[in-house]
């Protein structure tokens, strides 16, 4: 018998995706990308999402409050939603409820639903309640909507393909360090903190980077650099290089970090729920796709590496030179990847 442990979260959707997949009628796209697509017509076809927290695993209850929670639990998934580059349409919650929260808790949890939704244009359609015998679980489901000519999956990188993000990783993993080591309050780590409470989904830039055909693969980084462009690799059949000298992190991260003696990149490329977009882009088309970026919404695009046709090999460089890396991103199942 094979313990979960051994093959991991994405072992086991490779273990069992495949007698679905095969099945899908035409144009149908199920396992495999941030969202299943259901083509409605030439026009319009339809993005679903769900994802499922649990207290102590995703979230610990005492160090987040139940506004946030309630937004973050959204956020997640409309995050998918904007790294295929749809609208949001619908949202649907199923929560497992504990006999240890109040009601004056649980509105709380609904209002910042509530209020995301109202920023989001995402109409709160339903779903399911039940008991729950000891922790807090939420799972949401949302349905978007998009032309089906602009959708941007994981499975169209290209060789010679640049890698790229459009914020900065790490304030999330190091966020969550600060809430598990309970270090003390101040205002840099306050900010990491704030990040890994609050994320934002990248709804707006992922519906222009759609639109703009240069843009090859996309996804967003909910498990960390590190994992997700393996995803990109796998579907695309490609290679990557990553230049670990070119990980963007935020002062906040670094000042922390030299704080505790923490890597700051080694953070930035390993952990996850930071929710920005990372996307690949032919180098001669990057110039262009850049300046188009900064000028719609001030902020810059990172380059991180390229992407190669060595066959779902991923090299890591600093400064040039090939190094070893043994550190991985988060895989739900892998024993050694606690994520709280």
């Amino acid at each position: 018998m094979t313990n979960l442990s051994e093959i991991g979260e994405f072992g086991l959707i490779e273990r069992f995706s495949q007698q679905f997949i095969k099945d899908l009628p035409e144009g149908i796209t199920g396992i495999g990308d941030d969202c299943a697509i259901i083509p409605l017509n030439h026009e319009k076809a339809l993005l679903v999402t769900t994802d499922m927290l649990i207290e102590d695993r995703h979230f610990l209850l005492n160090k987040i409050t139940p506004h946030n929670l309630g937004q973050k639990s959204l956020m997640v998934n409309l995050s998918d939603i904007a790294a295929m580059g749809g609208d949001p349409h619908s949202a649907y919650l199923s929560i497992g409820i504990p006999a240890k929260l109040k009601v004056e808790w649980l509105d709380k949890f609904f209002l910042g639903i509530k209020e995301l939704c109202l920023n989001t244009g995402t109409y709160f359609l339903g779903g399911d309640t039940t008991k729950s015998p000891d922790r807090l679980v939420i799972n949401i489901g949302v349905i978007g909507t998009i032309n089906p000519l602009k959708i941007k999956k994981r499975s169209t990188a290209l060789p010679g393909d640049i890698i790229c993000i459009n914020d900065t990783v790490g304030d999330s993993g190091g966020g969550l360090k600060i809430l598990i080591d309970e270090k003390p309050p101040d205002k840099y780590s306050s900010f990491l903190v704030q990040r890994h409470n609050c994320p934002r989904a990248h709804i707006e830039e992922g519906k222009w980077l759609a639109h703009r055909e240069t843009v090859n693969a996309m996804i967003d980084v909910s498990d960390g650099i590190e994992s997700d462009i393996h995803r990109i690799m796998e579907s695309s059949a490609v290679g990557a290089e990553i230049e670990i000298s070119k990980i963007p992190v935020s002062k906040e991260l670094i000042k922390v970090c030299e704080k505790y003696n923490w890597n700051a990149r080694e953070i930035g490329l390993t952990s996850g729920e930071d929710y920005c977009l990372m996307f690949t882009v032919p180098e001669e088309y990057f110039n262009d796709i850049e300046s188009e970026y900064v000028k719609e919404f001030k902020t810059p695009i990172y380059t991180i590496g390229k992407i190669n046709d060595n066959q779902e090999n991923l090299t890591f460089t600093q400064n040039g030179e090939i190094i070893e890396f043994t550190e991985h991103g988060f895989d739900h199942f892998k024993s050694k990847n606690e994520k709280v």
